[in-house]
Formats: C-alpha cells, structure tokens, sequence
C-alpha cells in the first residue's frame, strides 16, 4: 500500500507540473480563455484512453492516477468556466464547457480507439 500511495504522490507531483506549464505557455496564446486548460484535458483524456486500451480496466498507480490525475484536472475547468460566466462572457463559457466534455470524450475514445488497433 505505502508503494502504491508513492506512485501516486510522484505521478501526481510529475502531472501537477506538467499542467502548470501547459497552462502557462497555452494562456499566453489566446489571453483571458482558458486555452490551457482546454488542452491539457484533451491530451489527458487521449492518453487515458491509450493507457485504457494497452493495460485494461486495471489502474495504473502511476501513470492513470498519479499523472494523468494530476496532469488532467476537471476542478480547473469547473473554476474557469465559473470565471467566464462572472465576468459576463456567458457565450463564451457556455462554449468552453461544451467544447471541453465534447471534444474531451472524442480524444478519450480516440485514443483508445488507435491503441486497440495498434495492437492487432
């Protein structure tokens, strides 16, 4: 168990730091949307979906949970979307959410999708 909470610590330390630099370099791209954020859930959910298809419905301490949980990060989402709508860019935060289950979902079973096949 001690191992297992580890992997998760360092994997969740190694993803935190990833998204953080994502998002860093993506906010400076389109400034005041959350394009960061955006993309680091579409790269999440893709790798999630190869994890998924390669290892099974078997979780992965390391890479699903501790990076890719840290890595991906719905609360963020949920707080940026919060920020739009406050600040009155309704549009713009109804947009965001749809975008991002949407095309989150998409990158999810695509990724999955181009695994299996990898494998046969």
């Amino acid at each position: 168990m001690v191992s297992t909470l580890l992997q998760v610590a360092l994997g969740g330390a190694i993803g935190s730091v990833a998204r953080y630099l994502a998002v860093l370099g993506a906010g400076r791209l389109v400034p005041g949307w959350p394009l960061g954020t955006l993309v680091v859930n579409l790269l999440g959910c893709f790798a999630m979906g190869v994890l998924f298809a390669l290892i099974g419905p078997r979780s992965h301490p390391l890479l699903m949970t501790g990076i890719l949980g840290g890595f991906t990060t719905f609360s963020a989402f949920s707080l940026d979307a919060l920020k739009l709508w406050q600040a009155g860019a309704v549009a713009q935060a109804a947009l965001y959410v749809v975008l991002s289950v949407v095309l989150s979902l998409s990158a999810c079973a695509l990724g999955a999708a181009l695994a299996q096949k990898a494998l046969t």
